[in-house]
């Protein structure tokens, strides 16, 4: 185990990025300088982390979907690891109901990188019977669980990196950067262990599990600074585009063949963006113009509802939807 090293110099020259932001002179403009210097700090800690599941565990692995978070997650993995390969293999859990545009863009950058990208789908735990709905149109979200779990057995991982951030929700806030799961695949946020002075205890038995949170002290804010600074791609559903919707509960629902309108509902076209890319059965867009990383940028800065809370319905089930989804091996 290692401390945690403060802001230093990142290595390489990356595609789209130039030299390392630590090596770009920021100008004169004191806002812009103290942001990359967060920046600066915030990527050095997320590397630090990397190298130590690197270094520290047997057999990790990267959840990689498609979405910002995990986007930003293999611009990581790049900075700590190119040229060589990343010392672990890519993980998608696959809804069946996931957007088109994200698949796509997932399994492009996935070959662009030249990595090793696995599959696993919920509709082949509902063919074991391992995944049961009640009905068929069910979300799926929360059945992730059982296939997530059942990847990892499969494959025997002892560490999963996910993008998960603090500021999402009051479940995903209480988590360590380092998460203990048990044989069970089960988070208990009271038998978690402490990181003082970011050294990592990254021991576990056969069947236990760590899941790493890299970026666990990012913000969205963050996130998309970040992707501004880095020129990084994302899916276009995450900028401004016109969209049928309905108005459902204070959301807006995409008008889609897994979420058609409900008697009495009315359509529109609207323009709007995502700001996060789950299962389309639970994940809802917010109106926006902002067709640009700035424009975000601009539209994050002011907003006083979290991503989450926002955008998914199954988090409006309850106060603890989230951490009752976690005790079960949810991301």
């Amino acid at each position: 185990m290692r401390a945690a090293l403060g802001p230093g110099r990142a290595p390489g020259t990356y595609k789209g990025a130039g030299v390392s932001a630590v090596l770009e002179k920021t100008g004169s403009d004191p806002i812009a300088q103290s942001s990359r210097r967060h920046l600066d700090w915030l990527e050095s800690e997320a590397i630090f982390i990397l190298r130590e599941v690197a270094g520290e565990c047997a057999n990790p692995v990267l959840f990689f979907s498609g979405g910002k978070d995990s986007i930003v997650l293999l611009r990581l993995a790049e900075k700590a690891f190119r040229p060589a390969r990343f010392p672990f293999p890519l993980l998608h859990i696959d809804t069946g109901h996931n957007f088109s545009e994200v698949i796509a863009f997932r399994d492009a950058r996935a070959a662009e990188l030249g990595e090793r990208l696995l599959v696993r789908s919920v509709e082949d735990s509902m063919h074991r019977g391992t995944v049961k709905l009640r009905r068929p149109e069910d979300s799926r979200n929360a059945a992730q669980s059982v296939t997530l779990l059942e990847a990892l057995a499969e494959f025997s991982f002892d560490a999963a990196i996910g993008g998960a951030r603090r500021d999402e929700e009051k479940a995903r806030a209480k988590e360590r950067v380092f998460s203990f799961r048990d044989e069970f695949g089960q988070w208990d946020p009271k038998n978690q262990r402490p990181e003082l002075w970011s050294l990592y205890n990254t021991r576990v038995a056969k069947g236990e599990h760590m899941r790493v949170f890299p970026i666990s002290n990012w913000t969205e804010l963050d996130v998309w600074q970040y992707i501004e600074r880095e020129r990084l791609a994302v899916p276009s559903i995450y900028y401004a585009h016109r969209r049928s919707v309905v108005r459902r509960n204070g959301l807006l629902v995409p008008v889609t063949d897994i979420t058609p309108p409900r008697e009495g509902e009315a359509a529109e076209e609207l323009s709007v963006r995502f700001r996060t890319v789950g299962d389309i059965s639970c994940t809802c867009p917010v109106e926006s113009l902002a067709r640009t990383p700035a424009e975000i940028i601009s539209e994050t800065a002011v907003t006083t509802v979290t991503e989450r809370g926002a955008t998914r319905m199954d988090d409006r089930a309850s106060e603890v939807s989230m951490e009752r989804r976690k005790r079960q091996g949810y991301f």
